[in-house]
């Protein structure tokens, strides 16, 4: 089952299989050298364990986390608790696991509609077309769906969005450019209200995470839809570019900080060999990563399940 800001849906039977096709060069990076660098293997050594930590490293598992699986093998190696290379994949796939699911938490549960998701995040990101695929898969839950242009400042940024709303029969609430966001969204929200939608997404401008004027505006605006929906917003999601790797951590860590970030939206998964930086984000920032961006299509976002991630990158 996946989790809904309404409640649970059926899990698509092909969810596996789409990871697996997403996470391909991930998995040739992670896993595949993983099993290169234990094959023939059987004494766990100091130049295995060099092996293993450049592997991890270069997949951007992150070097704390790195350092955590490799002072757990040393543990099990001492306590002769494993004593066979071998039985070090099936280690390093559990740990990864248990990190993942460590962070999981359950969506906001909304009793009345509008749910209200703001999609933050840099310039760059793939923010605007991960609202429009975030759209569709909430109309494919049989969902209605609004969309709030909130990004005012950045030339053709409506354009972008109305172009995905065509693309999703999605009406878009805007203004002129240059309008305060907050106003769009308050009236976005009258509009939701009005016409009982069930979710209004907000797309909001890409923004350094080291401009503080604009850091300060989603606040501001975070307080206005908690005025206009008690409890809103009811998510908040961070999408940051898979290919950006370990920078995007920083840019998480500031987001956090400043607007209530509750879950992350990875795009761009597919374009990446370093997709073990969501193990990463994780780790570090102890957030749930909600969504992972795996192409081009309107379908191509897929709800994140640690269990079948990891299944993605170590089953044949």
């Amino acid at each position: 089952m996946i989790q809904t800001l309404f409640g649970s849906v059926e899990q698509e039977p092909s969810l596996l299989e789409r990871l697996k096709s997403g996470v391909e060069k991930t998995r040739a990076g992670l896993v595949s050298r993983l099993e290169d660098a234990l094959a023939g293997k059987k004494e766990i050594d100091a130049d295995l364990l060099d092996e293993l930590e450049y592997t991890l490293i270069s997949a951007d598992i992150g070097v704390q986390t790195t350092n955590e699986i490799l002072e757990r093998i040393r543990q099990q190696v001492d306590r002769k608790l494993v004593g066979d290379a071998a039985e070090l994949r099936g280690l390093i796939r559990q740990h990864l696991l248990e990190i993942l699911q460590s962070t999981e938490r359950p969506v906001t549960h909304v009793n009345e509609p509008p749910a209200v998701v703001m999609v933050v995040g840099v310039n760059g990101a793939g923010k605007t077309t991960s609202i429009g695929k975030l759209a569709h898969r909430y109309k494919a839950e049989g969902r209605s769906v609004l969309l709030c242009a909130a990004d005012t400042f950045r030339a053709a940024a409506v354009e972008q969005l109305e172009i995905w709303g065509e693309r999703t029969a999605t009406d878009v609430i805007r203004q002129q450019p240059g309008a305060d966001p907050s106003a769009v969204l308050f009236d976005a929200l009258q509009a939701a209200r009005a016409r009982k939608a069930d979710y209004v997404i907000v797309d909001t401008a890409g923004r350094l995470q080291t401009k503080a004027n604009l850091m300060a505006e989603l606040e501001k605006m975070r307080r206005t839809a908690g005025r206009v929906i008690p409890g809103a917003p009811h998510e908040v999601l961070l999408v940051l570019d898979a290919t950006t790797g370990q920078n995007g951590l920083e840019q998480a860590r500031r987001f956090t900080e400043t607007s209530g970030v509750t879950g992350i939206l990875l795009a761009k998964l597919d374009g990446t060999a370093k997709g073990g930086v969501v193990v990463a984000i994780a780790r570090e920032l102890n957030l749930p990563i909600r969504y992972v961006g795996i192409g081009e299509k309107a379908d191509d976002l897929l709800p994140f399940d640690p269990e079948k991630f990891i299944a993605s990158l170590f089953e044949p």
